[in-house]
């Protein structure tokens, strides 16, 4: 079974998704992903990762992610946050990582968190092979 990865982040957020896919590319080549609108179109652009896009985030692309977690369609998810800058839509925000607790779905909101996700994934894999 493939992996399934959501990736999300905010605009001040969406140069450092970019870079930690890069990092990761070996590794995300090998799951599933999906992204809301920009940030899915930024990784694809930047790297050749296919991406299943939603809607943007204030546009409801957090809901969509959120809807597919609830059914199980989601194994972790990175959703790197701008806590400096508020959102219009933090209440799907909120709802999001309420989900992710809800269903015990790891959530990475900063970088750090999201390399540890990652390393480990990365190391499963290899197990694997």
């Amino acid at each position: 079974m493939t992996t399934r990865i959501a990736l999300i982040a905010h605009d001040h957020k969406k140069d450092d998704i970019v870079k930690l896919a890069g990092e990761y590319a070996d590794t995300l080549k090998r799951c599933d992903l999906l992204a809301t609108g920009t940030t899915g179109a930024r990784v694809t652009a930047a790297h050749g990762l296919p991406v299943e896009r939603m809607l943007s985030g204030p546009n409801g692309g957090d809901l969509q992610i959120g809807a597919q977690l609830a059914e199980g369609r989601v194994d972790m998810v990175i959703f790197l946050r701008d806590p400096m800058t508020p959102q219009p839509h933090e209440p799907d925000i909120n709802a999001l990582v309420r989900a992710c607790d809800v269903h015990n779905v790891p959530c990475a909101t900063n970088i750090s968190t999201a390399r540890m996700i990652l390393d480990v994934l990365t190391l499963r894999m290899k197990q694997r092979v």
